[in-house]
């Protein structure tokens, strides 16, 4: 059994990026970056457990990508960590961030070798250029560019951060102790990922890869007298409606299905239950619009989509067009990309009879290339 628990931090909103992709949800050919550096660590030693640290959103995206343990974030780098203290009870615990997402095997191995030489073991870089405080120059001699990841003893950490004093790594919590830091050769190649001008430097990232997500989407509805209809967004002039938890919109939570199907992202009842009174009569392009910041955020982008509307009543050719720039707009795609196709139900079933409508869609996603940055 490995003395050793690994921690990746990555509950951070992205903001410097300046992108509208979390670093997270990069794709390495078809890995996310989280994972790509999970991973990784877990290629070059054998850890008692590897616990992920992120927002709860990502954690329920997560989970559908790999075994690991997953803990919800705080508001600060330092509560994350405290937060993911509280499920290790091996002896040490090696700390990383997952924007540190290009460190070689040597610079872990040569952390993990040095355990016994320190309450925290610390990579490190040399300073190469002239250094100033305020006015004066300083010794760059005695100064040193602190990476991670920092291996710990458990115990030690622990009690060092209880206190309400913020660190900005584990080593100066420890340090604040009186406990000894070792120092160990970092590596350039260990570089964070901070903003988009990193990605240049980062030579381990592999190009996202060209392959085409698929999903499928299928949903149903009865009409509802005296209630406004509206179909892919666009109010339809008829006397009756959809009966549903939201405005109905048969042919937008098709969409969102698929959407979320491609992505592996579940599906509507999950993102938005009809046991939620907040999403009571909703419009549904609020839905749309919130389910496609949510895969621009996880690294997809939309390539086009497909709608197949089953009614035999209203009439659907006179609000196509329409339709259909309305969704384009939506989804921040071509209008080209977005096909609307009606049928009748040839009077047969439900549809036949004129008591409601089935859509069924098709939606592809790729991955956000950031190479284009």
């Amino acid at each position: 059994m490995s003395d050793t628990t690994l921690i990746l931090l990555g509950a951070g909103n992205s903001t410097r990026f300046e992108s509208n992709v979390k670093k997270q949800w990069l794709y390495t050919g078809d890995v996310p970056l989280w994972l790509h550096v999970a991973e990784h660590f877990g290629t070059v030693a054998d850890f008692a457990q590897i616990i992920i640290v992120s927002s709860t959103e990502d954690i329920t995206l997560m989970k559908s990508f790999a075994d690991y343990a997953y803990i919800k974030g705080g508001d600060s780098r330092q509560a994350s960590l405290s937060n993911a203290l509280q499920h290790v009870i091996s002896e040490y615990v090696l700390v990383s961030d997952i924007a540190r997402c290009c460190v070689p095997q040597e610079m872990i191995e040569r952390i993990l070798a040095a355990k016994d030489k320190g309450s925290c073991i610390v990579p490190t870089l040399p300073v190469t250029d002239t250094l100033y405080l305020s006015d004066a120059p300083i010794d760059r001699e005695q100064v040193k560019i602190i990476q991670t990841p920092q291996l710990s003893v458990t115990k030690t950490l622990k009690e060092a951060l209880q206190t309400e004093q913020l660190f900005t790594d584990d080593s100066s919590a420890v340090a604040s102790m009186g406990e000894k830091v070792h120092f160990v050769e970092g590596s350039v190649q260990a570089h964070k990922l901070t903003t988009i001008d990193d990605l240049q430097k980062l030579s381990c990232l592999q190009v996202p890869s060209a392959k085409t997500l698929t999903g499928f989407g299928l949903d149903i509805h009865p009409f509802e007298e005296n209630k406004e209809m509206f179909l892919c967004g666009v109010k339809i002039d008829v006397d009756y409606g959809f009966k549903a938890h939201s405005d109905g919109d048969v042919a937008i939570h098709a969409l969102i299905d698929a959407l979320l199907g491609a992505a592996g992202m579940g599906d509507i009842g999950e993102l938005y239950p009809d046991t939620d009174e907040s999403y009571a009569g909703v419009d549904s392009k609020k839905l749309l619009t919130d389910t496609v910041n949510k895969l621009k955020t996880h690294g997809y982008e939309i390539g086009n989509v497909d709608l197949t509307i089953l009614a035999q009543a209203p009439k659907i050719l006179p609000y196509k067009e329409e339709m259909r720039k309305t969704l384009a707009s939506l989804l921040g795609i071509r209008q080209n990309f977005v096909n609307i196709k009606a049928t009748t139900a040839e009077k047969l079933g439900f549809v036949g009879r004129k008591e409601g409508i089935t859509v069924h869609t098709v939606a592809n996603l790729t991955y956000f290339n950031w190479k284009n940055l």
